[in-house]
């Protein structure tokens, strides 16, 4: 008899997952409490902008992610974006700088002192750290010295999990930085010795670059969902219950429905697990669960006509230290095509993260009248007269994995051990990224066809 499988959670990861359990024959079901697939990534098309509700773009960091994209090829087409996308700039003291890309930029830019220029030299050449759960901030100040934390890694941190180096654990949070030093001995040595080590053939399809789809990321969700076939997935699926039995699992929901399955995934928040799986030991519970989330506001604004400073970057991020009011913003439409009315501009703004949750609470009213002060000051703008102006909140935006990862880790590995077919995975482990979510539901579909 065939295995049954259940995945709890229709984002990405349990697309991703029940795709590759599809093109196996495995019969699964996709229960979702929302009445919509996709999780955060969803597309949103008005009066001549295209802008998403969730992650804009992601990054081709893994193989797996390419060959999805390649595999649903006759349903959505990659977009990678423009070169435009290769710039960063960050701000300080009330302008803003280009975020240097190699050794010679790093050395003549404004943003780092000159003892820290110094210090950089003699990067290669300091011994690894000991520590395995020696925080970003430390390992940088160790490294590169307090100016690179300010100006360069901390405002790539609010870009990425909207959170503190101070608390992020560099082995979890930067997994592959974290490595440069340990197998390297340096990140600048490191990253050098690493270009030139031979690759596959699938590792190069891992360009590192930037993407969405043509049109928008909510065409890959429809297209693993033509692929998977709706009549899989079960939406406003309410009160999910899972009971482990002596072979298998039954799930309930909406309070009278119950299904046994062989096999179940969650891909839900870590927050959610107590309530979904009231038979889990509450301690082994406790160590995954306090695990934090940051809370973000994003804005999503478009001008048919842009008569602000050009826009040839990627986005713009703001150092903590600047004490401003927005983490940064995505120039969406200089690298990805159609985003914006010709000679207009979409641009995403992010209010809240780690250090300022409390963004999250304020009025949209509010929200809107910080984002216009901020952007017409930072982008040049001598009106704010914008033609859309969308805003989203999200409680549970990007986990934290700081000091309680590792025994974080150590309970999911004991719950699957003792409950052989069930999978603890989503973003409450291995990354954030478009790439990591991809690469995970691979995995764990051909963990469960093992």
């Amino acid at each position: 008899m065939s295995q049954k499988v259940a995945i709890i959670g229709a984002g990405l990861t349990g697309l991703t997952t029940a795709f590759y359990l599809r093109k196996q024959g495995v019969e699964v079901t996709v229960f979702e409490k929302a009445d919509r697939v996709g999780g955060v990534i969803e597309t949103c098309r008005t009066d001549g902008f295209t802008y998403e509700n969730g992650p804009s773009t992601g990054v081709l960091g893994t193989p797996e992610a390419a060959e999805l994209i390649e595999e649903l090829s006759d349903l959505c087409r990659l977009e990678i974006a423009d070169e435009d996308a290769k710039y960063r700039w960050i701000w300080k003291d009330g302008r803003w700088v280009a975020l240097p890309s190699g050794l010679l930029g790093g050395i003549t830019t404004p943003l780092f002192s000159f003892s820290d220029k110094l210090r950089l030299l003699g990067e290669p050449f300091r011994k690894p750290g000991t520590n395995p759960n020696e925080s970003l901030a430390d390992l940088v100040r160790r490294r590169m010295g307090k100016s690179f934390l300010k100006y360069a890694v901390d405002p790539f941190i609010l870009g990425i999990y909207s959170g503190d180096p101070e608390k992020l654990v560099t082995k979890f949070a930067l997994p592959k930085l974290y490595n440069l030093e340990q197998k390297y001995g340096s990140f600048i040595g490191g990253s050098i010795k690493k270009a030139k080590e031979p690759k596959s053939e699938r590792d190069k399809k891992a360009t590192r670059e930037v993407f969405s789809l043509e049109g928008g990321l909510s065409n890959l969700i429809d297209a693993l969902v033509q692929k998977i076939g709706s009549e899989r997935l079960i939406l406003n699926a309410a009160d999910i219950k899972v009971s482990a039995e002596e072979s298998g699992y039954s799930l309930s929901y909406n309070q009278n429905e119950t299904v046994h399955f062989d096999c179940v995934v969650s891909t839900v928040g870590a927050w959610a697990l107590p309530e979904m799986f009231p038979f889990l030991a509450t301690d082994k519970l406790t160590s995954i669960t306090k695990l934090p989330y940051a809370k973000v506001v994003q804005v999503s604004v478009g001008f048919r006509k842009w008569e602000g400073r050009e826009l040839k970057a990627f986005g713009g991020l703001v150092p903590f230290c600047e004490n401003r009011r927005v983490l940064g913003a995505l120039f969406l439409s200089s690298f990805l095509k159609d985003r914006a009315p010709n000679g207009g501009a979409l641009i995403s703004t992010f209010l809240g993260g780690v250090r300022k949750p409390e963004m999250v609470k304020l009025s949209d009213e509010d929200i809107k009248s910080i984002v216009a002060e901020e952007l017409t000051e930072m982008l040049g703008l001598t009106k704010w007269n914008p033609d859309l102006m969308v805003v989203n909140r999200y409680q549970h935006a990007i986990p934290q994995y700081g000091a309680e990862s590792e025994q974080k880790m150590k309970a999911v590995a004991e719950i699957e051990a003792n409950y052989p077919g069930l999978l603890l995975a989503g973003n409450l482990r291995d990354g954030i990224g478009m790439a990591d979510r991809i690469k995970q539901g691979r995995e764990l579909a051909e963990l469960l066809i093992k």
